[in-house]
């Protein structure tokens, strides 16, 4: 298992099981504390999850959930605790961080590609497919500024699930979302599980 600290007492392992089944532990934390200049952010967080099982965060906005999200996936330095990860991760933002300069198809291309994970016919299969079980295979030359809210929170899905990861991390993925649009993105959400 590869091991690394982050900082003070904090340690954050991560670990590639082959061939996870439902019902293996996926993610440990313990203890989880993160500080920013002084201000606790994390307080105290434990849990476990296993693979297969749903988990929501909930809180108050500043309560810390998009920075223990965050934390699981590595964008974030713990101060204090220990994260044991057992499998890969993806992970949906808020504000879907798609590129704007890219094609949808390009978008859930691009990480695939780059990280020589798949060649570029690969990616190209494998982002129809995606954008066909997110229902926008219609629109994979499209670029982000012509899509809706909810269609680019869909591609941001798709873009996630093209890494094929172990754990998926959703971060407020229908808080920047008109109303009538909350309902598509859940529902994807609710097949993936």
């Amino acid at each position: 298992m590869a091991g690394k600290k982050a900082s003070g007492s904090a340690v954050v392992r991560h670990e590639l099981k082959e061939n996870l089944q439902a019902g293996d532990t996926i993610l440990e934390m313990k203890n989880i504390v993160k500080k920013f200049d002084g201000v606790t952010a994390v307080d105290g967080v434990s849990f476990s999850m296993k693979k297969g099982e749903i988990v929501a965060i909930i809180g108050p906005s500043g309560s810390g959930k998009s920075t223990l999200l965050r934390s699981i996936n590595g964008l974030e330095n713990i101060t204090d605790g220990e994260i044991d990860l057992y499998g890969t991760t993806g992970m949906v933002f808020q504000h879907f961080n798609l590129f704007p300069h890219l094609t949808v198809e390009k978008n859930i291309m691009l990480a695939p590609v780059d990280l020589k994970l798949m060649s570029k016919e690969q990616a190209h299969v494998r982002a129809l497919e995606l954008l066909d079980r997110v229902g926008l295979k219609n629109k994979a030359a499209e670029y982000p500024v012509n899509l809706s809210g909810g269609q680019k929170q869909r591609v941001a899905i798709a873009r996630a699930l093209a890494m094929e990861p172990d754990l998926m991390l959703f971060d407020e993925p229908t808080s920047a979302l008109d109303p009538e649009m909350v309902g598509e993105v859940l529902e994807i959400m609710k097949e993936l599980a």
